[in-house]
């Protein structure tokens, strides 16, 4: 009963953690206002790890290098957490180079899934309340990802099929990279 709550809280915490950290990284790479509202809660959430890590990693021109690393290091600490609470021990950190990559896979997960629920969310509001206030936002961070596909489908006349192609396609791509993950990484 403990390891399930444990690896549960674990799961929600880290996860959540590191995928702020991935959508701070993204709104930066994308040069969103940082003064919206929404961006200001991203970094009162996460400048207590970004701020000390700053000092040893630089941001740069085009991507925000700090919270890229806070969210590797979000993914490194939940999956030697879990295996803590899987195993019962520490001897498993000899297997440390393997939790290295097995953390690189993991951000590349939560990213999926954060572009994901992005596209969905920004589905799901143009239909039911367009005029949300944090629509503009949504737009602008979906923008890059959904006009390529929009360039490539046909014009269907008002209805806009590239939200569902694109959740196809992180679909796939995490299906690929989990099973990469599993055959690269057997931890």
């Amino acid at each position: 009963m403990f390891s399930e709550v444990a690896l549960f809280l674990i799961h929600i915490v880290l996860s959540l953690l590191g995928t702020i950290l991935l959508l701070r990284a993204w709104v930066y790479a994308l040069r969103i206002h940082p003064f919206n509202p929404y961006s200001q809660a991203m970094f009162k959430v996460t400048d207590w790890l970004i701020m000390p890590l700053r000092r040893v990693i630089k941001s740069g021109n085009r991507w925000d290098w700090t919270s890229l690393a806070g969210a590797w290091l979000s993914a490194l600490i939940y999956l030697v957490l879990s295996a803590m609470v899987l195993t019962g021990s520490v001897t498993m950190l000899s297997n440390l180079p393997m939790f290295l990559l097995a953390a690189v896979f993991t951000v590349l997960r939560w990213t999926l899934s954060l572009v994901f629920w992005v596209v969905l969310l920004q589905a799901l509001l143009s239909w039911i309340q367009p005029q949300s206030p944090s629509m503009p936002l949504l737009r602008s961070i979906t923008a890059p990802l959904l006009d390529p596909i929009r360039r490539v489908l046909p014009d269907l006349g008002g209805l806009d099929l590239s939200p569902l192609v694109l959740l196809l396609l992180t679909q796939v791509l995490n299906m690929v990279i989990t099973r990469t993950a599993f055959s690269l990484v057997p931890i």
